[in-house]
C-alpha cells in the first residue's frame, strides 16, 4: 500500500499509543501525510458510564499521546462532538484521501464503524488492533461462538500470536490543521478528586509492563489471589486504553511461564466475542433462563454499599480502594459484586454502571462478563448457589487484615481475625465503623429460594 494515498486521518480511540499500533502504521507505510486525530465526547457533568478518574487518566494518556506525536514529527488534531460528523468534516478540510482506524470491540464502537462506512466520501481502512484474536477466530467446529470460558481457552491458548511490529521513527503531519487543546476535567465540567491514580500514557504504561514482567508475571498463580499484595500485573487501564500493546505484553509474558497470566488474557477476549456475538447481553442476562429475575430496588443499604459502609471489612475495603484508585483487585471484584446481587439482591446491572463510573480499566465487555459470572447469570457464569461468604473469603484471602487495613483505617487496630465473622453481641469493630447491614446467612437462604422459584416459574 506504499504511496496509495497522499494524505490520510489516523483515527485515535482505544490505541493511544505509537509502539505496534497496526491502524496507524499502516497509515503511516500508505501515505505521504497522516493527520493523528481524537475525538472528544461532547457529554457535560455526569454519565452513566465513566466519571472524572477514568477522564483525568484519558487526558494524561492524550497529552502523552501528544508530545510522544511531536518527537516523530507529527501533531495530535484534536475535535469534539459526535465522532463521524467530526470525522467527516475533519476529511472536508483537509481534502483527506482516507481514513484508517483500529476496530473497536465493542457494540457502540462497532455501530459507529458502520455509520463511518456507509457515509464516508473516502476508503475507510480498519484493522484488528486490541485483542490478539478477532471475534470469529476462535468457533467451534459448526462455526458457532463458545459459551464457556474452558473450551474457548482450549481452542484460543494454542493459536498463532501476531509478533508486535515496532514504533514509528517519523510521520509528517500537515501544517496548520484547525485543533482543539490538550482536554482537561473541565472539558466535561468535571473537577477533580482526592485521588490516587496511576500515571496515564505510553511512557508510564511500559514501565509498568516492565516491572510486572520482572517482578510479577512469573508468580502470578501464587499471588494473583491476594489483595494486600502486589501479585496482578495492574497493567488492565493500560490495555484498556491501548496505551500497551496486547501483542507484546502476551509475547513477552509469554517468557515468563506463567500458563495462568495467558489464560487471564484469554478472559478478556473470551469476553470481547461473547459481546460481539451476543449483544443483548449488554441489557440482558445471557442465560434467558435468568431473565426477569426479581431485584431489589436501590434503597440506603445500596448507598451503604457505594459508600463503603456496609460493615462488612472486605465489601468497604473493595469500594474505597475503587473510589480512591479507580481499580479494584479482581478477588475483591467478585466478592463486591456478589455481595450487591446476592446479598443486598441488587440488579447487577447497576452494579456494573458503578463499577464503570470509576474502573480506569472499565472495559465494557469485562465489566459486563464479570458482574453476570457474580450474578449467576452470564457466560459460564458461577451457579446460582454458589454465594460468596465475606468472612469466609475474607479469612482466606486476607487472613492478616492487611488489604482491609491499607483501605478501611478505622479498622488499624482491630485484631484481623474479628473480620473473619460477624461481630459478636451486635458491638460494632470500632466505634465509628457501622455494625454489618445485613446477615449473610438469611440473605443467602433468600437468594436460593428466589432463584429456585425463578427457575420452576420458567419450566
Amino acid at each position: 500500500m506504499a504511496n496509495q494515498y497522499a494524505r490520510v486521518i489516523h483515527w485515535f480511540r482505544r490505541d493511544l499509543r505509537l509502539t505496534d499500533n497496526t491502524a496507524l502504521n499502516a497509515a503511516i507505510e500508505a501515505s505521504d501525510e497522516v493527520i493523528p486525530a481524537y475525538v472528544l465526547s461532547d457529554w457535560k457533568g455526569t454519565h452513566a458510564w465513566t466519571g472524572g478518574k477514568r477522564q483525568q487518566f484519558l487526558c494524561e494518556c492524550l497529552s502523552s499521546l501528544s508530545g510522544n506525536l511531536e518527537h516523530i514529527g507529527g501533531e495530535l488534531v484534536l475535535r469534539q462532538g459526535a465522532a463521524v460528523a467530526e470525522l467527516l468534516r475533519l476529511v472536508d478540510e483537509t481534502k483527506a484521501d482516507a481514513i484508517f482506524l483500529n476496530r473497536d470491540v465493542d457494540p457502540f464502537g462497532c455501530e459507529i464503524e458502520a455509520r463511518l462506512k456507509r457515509d464516508s466520501p473516502v476508503p475507510v481502512h480498519d484493522f484488528q488492533d486490541a485483542a490478539l484474536h478477532g471475534p470469529k477466530d476462535v468457533l467451534k467446529g459448526d462455526g458457532d461462538p463458545y459459551r464457556v470460558y474452558t473450551p474457548f481457552s482450549k481452542r484460543w491458548l494454542p493459536l498463532a500470536k501476531m509478533t508486535p511490529a515496532g514504533r514509528p521513527t517519523s510521520i509528517k503531519t500537515p501544517a496548520d490543521i484547525a485543533s482543539l487543546p490538550l482536554p482537561t476535567l473541565e472539558t466535561w465540567g468535571l473537577e477533580e478528586g482526592d485521588w490516587e491514580l496511576p500515571r496515564g500514557g505510553e511512557k508510564a504504561a511500559r514501565e509498568r509492563m516492565k516491572e510486572a514482567l520482572a517482578k510479577r508475571i512469573s508468580d502470578y498463580n501464587d499471588t494473583r489471589d491476594i489483595p494486600s499484595v502486589p501479585g496482578t500485573s495492574r497493567l488492565s487501564q493500560d490495555l484498556r486504553w491501548g496505551t500497551l500493546s496486547i501483542r507484546e505484553l502476551y509475547q513477552e509474558a509469554e517468557k515468563c511461564g506463567s500458563e495462568q497470566y495467558l489464560k487471564e488474557l484469554g478472559w478478556r477476549e473470551f469476553y470481547f466475542q461473547i459481546l460481539y456475538h451476543y449483544p443483548e447481553a449488554l441489557n440482558l442476562e445471557f442465560n434467558p433462563t435468568w431473565r426477569g429475575l426479581p431485584w431489589e430496588e436501590s434503597d440506603e443499604r445500596f448507598t451503604a454499599w457505594k459508600l463503603g459502609r456496609t460493615g462488612f471489612p472486605i465489601i468497604d475495603a473493595g469500594i474505597r480502594e475503587l473510589l480512591k484508585t479507580g481499580f479494584m483487585h479482581n478477588r475483591v471484584r467478585m466478592i463486591v459484586a456478589m455481595f450487591l446481587t446476592k446479598d443486598l439482591h441488587v440488579d447487577w446491572r447497576l452494579g456494573e454502571q458503578f463499577f464503570a463510573r470509576h474502573l480506569l480499566d472499565g472495559e465494557i465487555a469485562s465489566n459486563n462478563g464479570g458482574w453476570q459470572w457474580s450474578a449467576g447469570t452470564g457466560a459460564d457464569a458461577a451457579p446460582y448457589f454458589r454465594i460468596q461468604n465475606p468472612w469466609s473469603q475474607t479469612k482466606r484471602f486476607d487472613p492478616k487484615g492487611e488489604y482491609i487495613k491499607r483501605w478501611v483505617p478505622e479498622l488499624a487496630s482491630v485484631d484481623p481475625k474479628t473480620f473473619q465473622a460477624p461481630p459478636a453481641d451486635g458491638v460494632s469493630l470500632a466505634s465509628n465503623y457501622p455494625l454489618p447491614i445485613l446477615d449473610h446467612g438469611d440473605e443467602r437462604k433468600r437468594t436460593l429460594e428466589i432463584f429456585k422459584k425463578h427457575r420452576e416459574q420458567q419450566v
